[in-house]
């Protein structure tokens, strides 16, 4: 069974950082095409970050220079490193396969608000 657990969202005032995390077990991120998804209140969730099974990587163009996404294969984990964030970045964050997520692996999402 496919769980995904995203975390480290939080309160984060314009311009700073803040580093997600994305727990996987039954699944190895490390051969699997993985990204980072969002949804903002009253928008249609979108890809935002993904990462291939070769490594390569891909961002929309909202995110494109300020995120990073990132994985660990010994842990069996990923990252979204959030830089200079931005208003229009607030949103819940989650992690699936990418880029055509499992409708079976969506989790809770993580709750990331930028607010000065």
């Amino acid at each position: 069974q496919v769980q995904l657990v995203e975390s480290g969202g939080g309160l984060v005032q314009p311009g700073g950082s803040l580093r997600l995390s994305c727990a996987a077990s039954g699944i190895n991120v490390s051969i699997s095409g993985m990204g980072w998804y969002r949804q903002a209140p009253g928008k249609e969730r979108e890809l935002v970050a993904r990462i291939s099974f070769d490594g390569k990587t891909h961002y929309a163009d909202a995110v494109k220079g300020r995120f990073a996404i990132s994985r660990d294969s010994a842990k069996n984990t990923m990252a979204l490193q959030m830089n200079s964030v931005k208003d229009d970045d607030t949103a819940i964050y989650y992690c699936n396969r990418a880029p055509v997520a499992d409708f079976r692996y969506w989790g809770q999402g993580t709750q990331v608000t930028v607010s000065p």
